[in-house]
């Protein structure tokens, strides 16, 4: 029986060649590549502080600064997102590699800027001003993995491809 052949259908791809040299060329990849940890270590302090505030009702400040702090870094990485995307994809928001991330990113976005209306509004006692952040930090978490899981299989993809390549060219790796 004859195996089919495999092939490479560039809406498979996350980058297409085109793309990959602009987003290896960008500096804003290297942007994205500190901003996303240091987003994240700030996200795992204030979600401690968060937790022991609501917890013991210690910290009240230090829980509202981290969130504060999270948010404003937030804002930070999707604007530097933005302009990446628009180098790499010719678009600001929802290019098609990225499409379905940014959607949930808009989720992100809302309900951390609710935080902040919130804090800086008056609504709400402390108490479900951190349950609003928890929430903004539930959805934070979904849209990371989102974007790890993507990034991930498009790496994974890329050295099926490169491998193919090779070994259809003779090319040892």
């Amino acid at each position: 029986m004859r195996q089919p052949v495999k092939r490479h259908d560039q809406h498979q791809l996350l980058y297409t060649p085109e793309e990959r040299k602009r987003r290896d060329e960008t500096p804003w990849t290297l942007v994205q590549g500190i901003l996303a940890p240091l987003q994240f270590l700030v996200f795992l302090v204030s979600l401690v502080l968060v937790i022991r505030y609501l917890t013991t009702g210690a910290g009240e400040m230090a829980a509202t600064v981290s969130v504060v702090i999270k948010t404003l870094i937030l804002y930070l990485i999707m604007i530097t997102g933005s302009i990446w995307e628009k180098v790499v994809f010719g678009k600001y928001l929802f290019a098609r590699a990225f499409f379905w991330e940014d959607v949930f990113s808009m989720l992100v976005l809302a309900l951390h800027t609710a935080y902040l209306v919130a804090v800086f509004g008056g609504f709400m006692e402390v108490r479900g001003q951190l349950l609003l952040a928890l929430a903004a930090y539930a959805a934070y978490v979904i849209n990371a993995t989102q974007f790890i899981l993507k990034l991930r299989a498009a790496r994974l993809s890329a050295q099926r491809l490169d491998a193919e390549q090779a070994a259809a060219t003779g090319v040892a790796e």
